[in-house]
């Protein structure tokens, strides 16, 4: 198979972290780095892998889908994703590509986990527990406030699947404090959460890009009770985002030669496509 053409939207830390993870893949050339503002009429690519910030990514996704060019993205809102697929998927279909939406590690591969827990205990309760680290969604919406200079966002586990954000704000000269606590406490990244707003004189003294995952399920299997799952990471953010999107990508170009087009989160993909090398060498290796 010819190598998987690859152009990048966006260059912030997922933008670098999926060039290095293209670079490192065997199957996979880059052919571009675009930024948001640039013009995408040059974007020659099989698959275009979204860096923007989360809010941007529909419009992009539904301008390059309308070209016929496959797009991954780490689309975070939860709530709209199932919206988003919807939108896209009717174009997707018309214009015979794929977009792999909401693929970064959550949404993305710890829905995949999620599900698999499911099937092994299908009653039960699953909590996810973030962090402690840094949520670069909330980073990037709290940066977006007016008056905010540069942000940090890091979600703190409280169990159960609770979280407690503590969003630390260095402001522009002039700007109110308060006007800008309670634009951020509206947002909805925060506003579902307790969030508590800290104004500091340097965001880049504090700043760590780790974070984690502990993914627990206590379930049933066959009438079975007491069934217990855990599933834990620590974690680059960044690098795991864009190591997700690569093999994402991988998987959009491959359903789209197999004429399988349309809009898909990764709980509907084949696992064994997100995996470079050949069908037979890694059932040998990993069945």
């Amino acid at each position: 198979m010819d190598s998987i053409r690859v152009a990048i939207l966006g260059y912030g830390n997922i933008g670098r972290a999926v060039e290095q993870a293209v670079d490192a893949a065997p199957d996979m050339q880059l052919t571009g780095i675009f930024h948001h503002t640039d013009s995408l009429e040059s974007l020659d690519a099989d698959v275009c892998v979204l860096c923007t910030p989360t809010r941007e990514v529909p419009s992009f996704a539904t301008r390059l889908a309308a070209r016929g060019i496959c797009t991954v993205d780490s689309f975070d809102i939860h709530g709209q994703i199932l919206d988003y697929r919807a939108q896209l998927q009717p174009l997707t279909r018309e214009q015979q590509s794929v977009s792999i939406v909401a693929a970064g590690w959550d949404p993305g591969s710890d829905s995949v986990v999620r599900a698999l827990l499911l099937a092994m205990a299908p009653q039960g309760l699953t909590y996810t527990n973030f962090g402690p680290g840094r949520s670069m969604g909330h980073t990037v919406a709290a940066k977006s406030i007016e008056g905010v200079k540069n942000a940090l966002s890091m979600t703190i586990p409280l169990g159960t699947g609770i979280h407690r954000r503590m969003v630390y704000v260095e402001l522009e000269d002039g700007a109110d404090f308060h006007t800008v606590e309670q634009n951020l406490l509206r947002d909805d990244y925060f506003a579902h959460d307790e969030t508590h707003v800290i104004e500091v004189p340097s965001v880049d003294a504090l700043n760590n890009v780790a974070h984690g995952v502990h993914l627990v399920r206590n379930g049933v299997s066959a009438n079975m009770h007491n069934q217990n799952f855990e599933f834990n990471m620590t974690i680059n953010n960044p690098a795991l985002t864009g190591q997700i999107l690569v093999a994402c990508a991988r998987a959009a170009v491959r359903m789209q030669q197999r004429g399988q087009c349309g809009c898909f989160t990764m709980i509907e993909l084949a696992p064994i496509d997100l995996l470079p090398g050949t069908t037979e060498e890694n059932i040998k290796a990993l069945v």
